[in-house]
C-alpha cells in the first residue's frame, strides 16, 4: 500500500516538474529581476500615489472662505455668527461695509459665501416673529455649496433650539440622536484610501500585463516562444504568476501606508482579505492580457487599458455613490471587478464582516477571472501575425 503511494506521489511530482509552464516562469522572473526599473516603478510609485491621493482627494468639504455683512451689530447678530462659524463648514475671512463688497469677494473667488444679517434680525427675534438672514453662495461648484447649504440649515436649526431652550423654555417635541458607525469622524481619507488599493491595483496589473505579449512581438522575443515547446496555457501562466506576486507587494506596501498615514482600521481578517484579493488580481490580469492579444502596439495597448481604467474610476463607486447614478451606469459598473472588490475592501478593514457576507462579491470577481482567462488563451495565437 505505501509502496503505491509513493509510486502515486513520485509520478505525480515528475509531471508537476515537467510542467511546460517552469521555464516561462523562470523567463519571465529572470526578466524582471533585471528590470529593476519596471519593478521599482509598479511598487514605489503606487506608494508615492497613495499618499498624494490619500491627502488630495478629499469629498467631505470643510472651512468655506466666508464674508460677513453684519447690519444689525447686536448680540443675537454675533451668536449667529459664532454659531455658523462652529459649524466647521465655514471659515469667516473678513467683514465687509456693504452687498456690493461681499459681492466682489466672491466674483473673485476670494470668498465661497457671504452672509448678510439685517438690521431687523434681533427685533424680530426679541418680538416674537422669525429672525432672518440671507447666506450669498457661490454654487459654480455643486458639491461645495451642497455643503455651504447643509452647514446653514445645521447653524440655523441650532441656533434655533437655543434660543427656544432659553428665552421660552421650549424643548424641541422630536429629536433625532445620529450615531453614525464604521467611520464616526466621516473623515474622507477612512472612506477614499481603502478604495485606493483597489483603484491602483488595477492600474498596475492592467497596463503592465497589457503590454506583456506586445513586448514579446516588438522585442523579437516572440519568434523564440514560437520554436518551444511550450503551450498557450503555459505561456499565459508564466506571464501571469510573477505579476501576482508583484500585487501582493503593493498590496502589502498600500495598506502599511495607510495604516501609518491614515489610520486605517483593519477591523476584518488580512487573511481573508489577501484571499479575495487573489481572485481579483487575477481578474485584473486577465484584462491586462486580453488587451495585449488585441493591440498590435505598446501605444495601443496602453490607450486600451487606459479606456478601461476610466470606467473603473467613475462607476465603480470608488468616489461616486453608485445608488445614484442613472440604472444603465449601475450596470456598468456591475461588470467590473473594481466594483465587487470595493466591497470587499471596506467590508473587511471598516467594518470587519466575514466570508459569509462577501459570497457575492467572491462569485461575480471569480467568474470574471475565469472568463476573461479563457478568452485570452483562445485570443492567444504563436504567430507574428
Amino acid at each position: 500500500m505505501r509502496m503505491g503511494v509513493r509510486r502515486l506521489l513520485g509520478a505525480g511530482g515528475l509531471r508537476v516538474r515537467q510542467w511546460t509552464v517552469w521555464p516561462m516562469l523562470w523567463k519571465e522572473f529572470l526578466q524582471l529581476r533585471r528590470d529593476r526599473l519596471t519593478f521599482a516603478m509598479m511598487t514605489v510609485l503606487p506608494a508615492m500615489q497613495l499618499l498624494l491621493f490619500g491627502y488630495a482627494i478629499q469629498t467631505d468639504v470643510r472651512r468655506l472662505p466666508t464674508v460677513v455683512l453684519d447690519e444689525s451689530r447686536t448680540s443675537e447678530s454675533r451668536a449667529l455668527i459664532q454659531v455658523i462659524a462652529n459649524t466647521d463648514n465655514f471659515t469667516i475671512v473678513s467683514a465687509v461695509a456693504d452687498r456690493a463688497s461681499a459681492t466682489r469677494w466672491i466674483e473673485r473667488g476670494a470668498a465661497r459665501v457671504a452672509l448678510v444679517i439685517p438690521p431687523e434680525y434681533q427685533r424680530n427675534i426679541r418680538s416674537g416673529h422669525t429672525g432672518v438672514a440671507q447666506m450669498l453662495i457661490d454654487a459654480a461648484d455643486p458639491q461645495s455649496s451642497g455643503a455651504a447649504i447643509s452647514g446653514a440649515q445645521l447653524a440655523a436649526q441650532a441656533r434655533g433650539v437655543q434660543l427656544l431652550a432659553s428665552q421660552y423654555r421650549i424643548r424641541p417635541p422630536v429629536e433625532i440622536r445620529v450615531r453614525p458607525w464604521y467611520n464616526p469622524s466621516q473623515r474622507s481619507a477612512t472612506f477614499i484610501v481603502p478604495g485606493i488599493v483597489g483603484i491602483l491595483l488595477t492600474i498596475t496589473m492592467t497596463l503592465v500585463t497589457s503590454t506583456a505579449i506586445v513586448k514579446e512581438r516588438e522585442r523579437g522575443t516572440l519568434e523564440q516562444l514560437i520554436v518551444t515547446p511550450i503551450s498557450r496555457t503555459s505561456l499565459m501562466l508564466g506571464k501571469l504568476v510573477p505579476f501576482v506576486l508583484v500585487g501582493y507587494i503593493q498590496m502589502s506596501v498600500i495598506l502599511a501606508l495607510g495604516v501609518m498615514f491614515f489610520d486605517i482600521p483593519i477591523r476584518g481578517s488580512l487573511g481573508l482579505l489577501y484571499g479575495l484579493a487573489l481572485v481579483f488580481i487575477i481578474a485584473s490580469l486577465g484584462v491586462g492580457l486580453l488587451i495585449s492579444t488585441v493591440a498590435r502596439s505598446q501605444l495601443q495597448a496602453m490607450q486600451l487599458s487606459f479606456f478601461f481604467m476610466l470606467p473603473n474610476i467613475l462607476l465603480s463607486g470608488y468616489i461616486f455613490p453608485r445608488a445614484a447614478m442613472p440604472v444603465p451606469a449601475q450596470w456598468i459598473g456591475a461588470t467590473l471587478p473594481l466594483t465587487w472588490f470595493l466591497d470587499v475592501l471596506r467590508g473587511v478593514l471598516l467594518k470587519g464582516v466575514g466570508m459569509r457576507d462577501l459570497w457575492t462579491q467572491l462569485g461575480v470577481m471569480a467568474g470574471a477571472a475565469v472568463l476573461l482567462l479563457m478568452v485570452s488563451v483562445r485570443r492567444f495565437s504563436k504567430t507574428l501575425d
